[in-house]
């Protein structure tokens, strides 16, 4: 099996020089501990290694925490941390006493700003990082860049990456991006998203809402995949799965923490008050929502009712682990109002707002930018904006409107 390097090897390695607690968030098999582990052999330090998942170790972390440092003495990688909260306190005390840059690796597989406990006891001593399924550029061998529709980079960038058919890009879209499917250690990808779903999932979801029924629970995730790159309507999943409506937010709120889904949220300020309020829902992984919908190959996928919702989840996504893997937050909205204007993404930084639509067309008409100038009643400054789509090779309409192939993304 091979491994797969990731682009946040080098953030770790400089945020352990400074910290002295680094903690990895992120779905199962995203391939935290792997590359933790991985990071770990060529630190010559002899970082010790222990996994909550197993009882005995997570009953000692519980009931004596104090025990269990003594026994597995920094520098220490403690995989999914987040089922023994009581340890942070012990951690806090260590580091206060020690100030030992990179003696706590911590891996959790629940989202940390949602994890209890984590923030109060290591706040400011903790460098948070939060891992994806894999990239494209990852997979590929490209480098790590966050998105920015900035034009020099972009110029320097077309030529190094290799330029992806519409079959190709749905055939990465479909195979979806996780570490075992990509580097063949689970050949078959039903097998794996099949047990994916009930030997994690469920069981994850369990863990927070004690007993579930697993056939409403399965009918919810796949009403959720059903409706990604929408607007989130609680309802319509909620009838799908026979839940009550309450029942649907919490999922979708297990969900968000297991880092399976994340939300896209509406850009507004004081002065764009016909703004809606309601977030988009987007999975992480393309994969599990072609596999959850029955797409049964990438042509179908790329020919159906949803192939336009599959490449808006891709694209939104490549962008979130683009900035994810660099160790950046990401400030990606939507934009749309109650006169049905709408924008697919607007990225915000450096005082400015840049407007991405995404459309599956290789060709993409001039038209498509003129909803961008909603923007301009903002308190913001309007940046270059960029309609990313199925094109050959990067381009542009003029200096503010480029025309950016996704495989670039």
């Amino acid at each position: 099996m091979e491994y797969i390097s990731r682009h946040m090897e080098a953030r770790i390695m400089e945020l352990s020089c400074s910290y002295s607690a680094i903690l990895l968030t992120g779905p199962r098999q995203a391939g935290k501990t792997t590359m933790l582990r991985k990071l770990a052999e060529k630190e010559k330090i002899g970082r010790r290694y222990v996994t909550l998942d197993d009882l005995a170790e997570r009953d000692m972390a519980k009931n004596d925490p104090a025990l269990f440092l003594q026994l597995h003495q920094p520098p220490v990688l403690i995989d999914e941390v987040q089922y023994a909260p009581e340890l942070f306190a012990y951690i806090k005390i260590h580091i206060d006493k020690f100030h030992n840059p990179g003696d706590f690796w911590m891996t959790g597989s629940q989202i940390f700003r949602l994890m209890r406990g984590v923030q109060e006891s290591l706040a400011g001593r903790v460098a948070l990082l939060h891992m994806s399924p894999l990239s494209q550029r990852e997979i590929t061998g490209a480098a790590c860049a966050p998105f920015t529709t900035d034009m020099e980079r972009l110029l320097a960038e077309r030529d190094r990456i290799r330029p992806v058919s519409t079959p190709e890009l749905f055939g990465r879209l479909w195979q979806g991006s996780m570490p075992g499917l990509i580097s063949g250690q689970i050949p078959d990808r039903n097998v794996f998203y099949s047990s994916y779903l009930s030997t994690y999932i469920e069981r994850d979801v369990r863990e927070f809402s004690g007993s579930v029924d697993a056939l409403k629970f399965n009918r919810f995730v796949t009403s959720a995949a059903a409706r990604c790159s929408q607007l989130l309507n609680y309802k319509a999943m909620a009838d799908d799965a026979d839940i009550d409506v309450q029942t649907a937010k919490d999922w979708i709120n297990i969900l968000e923490t297991l880092g399976i889904v994340f939300l896209l949220h509406p850009y507004s300020n004081n002065v764009l008050k016909r703004t809606i309020k309601t977030p988009k829902l987007y999975f992480y992984d393309t994969g599990l929502v072609c596999y959850l919908t029955r797409w049964s190959s990438p042509e179908v996928a790329e020919t159906g009712a949803m192939s336009g919702a599959l490449l808006e989840n891709f694209t939104v996504s490549e962008i979130v682990k683009g900035y994810q893997n660099a160790g950046l937050e990401p400030y990606l909205y939507f934009y749309r109002d109650r006169d049905a204007k709408e924008i697919d993404v607007v990225l915000e930084g450096d005082g400015k707002l840049c407007p991405l639509e995404i459309k599956k067309t290789a060709v993409p008409d001039r038209r498509l930018v003129r909803v961008f100038s909603v923007l301009e009643k903002s308190s913001m400054q309007v940046g270059t904006g960029a309609i990313l789509c199925m094109a050959d090779a990067f381009s542009a309409f003029d200096r503010n409107h480029l025309i950016v192939p996704i495989w670039m993304i």
